[in-house]
């Protein structure tokens, strides 16, 4: 894709961290947008925000693990709106818990959100994309998405397969205009720790929300705006695949040096981070 602007872009979770930094970035270079959260306040601030830009700015309140909901917010962009030409499906959610003791709406209120969100968001948009010159989804997995982390299980499943997911995906587009990338963040300061779901840190000891965070915020070392710059760069580039921040590089590179034992290294930064 050679610029944004005059593009609409459509934002998931646009209410906080990167999903308001990539619509400010997008509004920035011009582009007309479509954001969503399920926090309503949070995402009209964003939206007054990017329309100080100069762009057209179209809000709505969104669940992203109610399918139906999904759709229609779909339908209205297409009907109203004329078509996106990009989505970003970046809504998410965190919990910390090990599997043993992990309840099952739990597990089943994140995968909700942070894989079928996403799933059902580019299903969702297909038809409209397909209809595009050039249009480009962007789905967020994690660094989570590459290797697997005690009491993220269910985090570490909800990425590892929106990774699958949209590597299949993107195969699939290959013969049409339509471009796929799959970004990994590594820790970005963003307000999800804040606002998960929390009863075990990495060493398997009780924790709370307020721990959770303090912990996220001594590890994550990137801003959302520079994500979100590396986000939209991807896009213009078309990049099939995004790391961001230094910590996504070292890890991906453990991975590929030491997939059968990686997990020592984990142990000890857990430890670390619990401290």
């Amino acid at each position: 894709m050679k610029t944004l602007r005059g593009k609409l872009v459509a934002i998931t979770g646009a209410a906080s961290g990167m999903g308001r930094a990539l619509a400010l970035k997008c509004a920035a270079l011009g582009s007309n947008l479509a954001i969503s959260d399920v926090d309503e306040k949070g995402v009209r601030e964003t939206a007054e925000k990017a329309r100080g830009e100069g762009g057209k700015v179209d809000v709505q309140r969104l669940d992203v693990a109610d399918k139906k909901a999904i759709y229609a917010w779909a339908d209205h962009i297409a009907r109203d709106l004329g078509g996106t030409d990009v989505i970003i499906n970046n809504a998410g959610v965190s919990l910390s818990h090990s599997i043993e003791s992990m309840k099952d709406e739990d597990f089943e209120w994140l995968f909700n959100i942070n894989f079928w969100g996403v799933a059902h968001g580019c299903k969702a948009f297909l038809p409209q994309l397909k209809s595009k010159p050039e249009a480009h989804i962007v789905n967020t997995s994690s660094v989570f998405g590459i290797i697997a982390v005690p009491t993220q299980g269910a985090y570490n499943a909800a990425k590892f397969a929106v990774r699958g997911y949209t590597e299949a995906l993107r195969q699939e587009l290959r013969s049409t205009k339509v471009r796929v990338t799959c970004v990994h963040p590594g820790g970005i300061k963003t307000e999800i720790a804040k606002r998960g779901r929390h009863y075990e840190d990495a060493a398997g000891r009780p924790t709370d929300t307020a721990k959770a965070a303090a912990n996220f915020e001594k590890m994550a070392r990137t801003t959302a705006e520079s994500a979100a710059d590396a986000i939209v760069d991807a896009i213009l580039k078309e990049r099939v695949r995004l790391l961001i921040g230094t910590d996504a590089y070292l890890i991906d590179a453990m991975a590929r040096l030491f997939p059968a034992d990686y997990d020592r290294v984990v142990a000890r930064v857990s430890r670390f981070a619990s401290r």
